[in-house]
């Protein structure tokens, strides 16, 4: 469908035309290059942390953090059910054991106040997917994982461009992943990195991704690994889109300022920053009363051509994933699912196109959800 306003389109600047006209006139167009190391270390600069890896992609990333830590089959990993699939996915390529936990509300993240009593003697590490450009409490969680002595992996998909008290978030944990997917905050088209201020980690990350290639000798393997590179050509994309990242983030904030105007009057849930924190707002999420309204607001916005896309479904409805919990209901993973929808939400999105959504919003809602009309 053509609509007249997507959900996210990214913004490119013209380093990143630049950058792989380079690539393609010096046929350096694979997984070597100049550019590879170039945007590693940008990366690293950038979140100020010792290691960046680059990969093909974040579900890559999430396998490779994991695959460092050397866990068992009869470990057990945290997550919530409330994100997306890839971090539970990489939990299962690894043969560990899937542990879900329920969301808060008012974060949209992991439920730290429920997570002591879940942590078992077998539990090894909490996958923390930082949804939407939002965070949980990070300091405490960090604080939770050192004395229970867990590995922390920080699922920065959809979180770049976020600090708290000013650190990045990907650097509080033992290692963290990113995603570069077209839709994402900076893009590369496809590929993800993996972060790290341990050297072992580092190391190990770096061979599995080459295929478990020993070092200096060609065609010779010592591990069963994987063929996770980026080519030179995304991260000569990825380099141009760090140049402009600042600005991007930048807009972002704008975009989300304007939708917090359009729909300041309007009874419902949407981004917010907490105390410490500084959002990306990768993507503006609002939260409804109930499913049909979500769902009868998405139709009529499709009909008016403007792209949305409903929240995640809890990952143990699923089918392979459905036998894990099953006395279990995280009914607040459930409310999020049911009344969420992400508006557009990207960087070059105009002010008058924001204000057209949010008419529209406010025309389907009605009084119930509107306290007065706007100017």
């Amino acid at each position: 469908m053509n609509y007249k306003t997507y959900l996210y389109e990214p913004l490119l600047g013209k380093d990143e035309k630049k950058f792989v006209h380079d690539c393609l006139k010096s046929n350096w167009i694979s997984s070597k290059g100049k550019y590879i190391s170039k945007f590693e270390k940008k990366f690293s600069k950038f979140l100020n942390i010792r290691y960046s890896l680059s990969v093909s992609n974040g579900t890559a990333a999430l396998h490779l953090a994991l695959l460092a830590l050397n866990l068992k089959k009869s470990d057990e990993i945290i997550v919530p059910t409330f994100t997306y699939i890839s971090p539970v996915n990489a939990i299962k390529y690894i043969n560990s054991k899937v542990k879900f936990l329920d969301s808060n509300l008012d974060t949209w993240q992991i439920d730290i106040d429920r997570l002591e009593k879940n942590i078992s003697k077998k539990t090894k590490a909490i996958i923390v997917p930082h949804l939407y450009g939002q965070m949980c409490d990070i300091q405490k969680l960090k604080k939770i994982c050192r004395i229970k002595k867990i590995f922390l992996i920080e699922d920065c998909a959809e979180a770049f461009g976020c600090y708290y008290k000013k650190k990045h978030l990907g650097t509080f944990g033992d290692i963290s992943t990113f995603s570069f997917f077209g839709s994402k905050t900076i893009t590369t088209g496809e590929g993800g990195m993996v972060c790290t201020n341990n050297k072992q980690f580092a190391e190990r990350i770096y061979k599995l991704k080459m295929v478990g290639v020993v070092k200096d000798r060609y065609y010779w393997h010592d591990i069963i690994g994987y063929n996770y590179r980026m080519t030179n050509i995304c991260a000569a994309i990825g380099l141009g889109q760090l140049k402009i990242a600042k600005d991007i983030l930048k807009k972002k904030k704008i975009v989300f300022n304007n939708y917090k105007y359009y729909l300041k009057n309007v009874n419902i849930k949407m981004n917010k920053e907490f105390p410490h924190t500084k959002s990306s707002f990768w993507l503006i999420n609002i939260f409804v009363k109930n499913k049909k309204t979500r769902d009868g607001l998405a139709k009529y916005l499709k009909k008016n051509k403007i792209e949305t896309r409903n929240t995640f479904n809890p990952v143990h409805k699923m089918p392979m994933y459905k036998n894990i919990s099953k006395r279990k209901i995280f009914s607040n993973a459930n409310t999020l699912s049911d009344t969420g929808l992400s508006l557009p939400s990207g960087p070059s999105l105009k002010k008058g196109e924001i204000k057209n959504i949010c008419n529209l919003v406010i025309n389907y809602l009605g009084k119930s959800y509107f306290r007065k009309i706007l100017p």
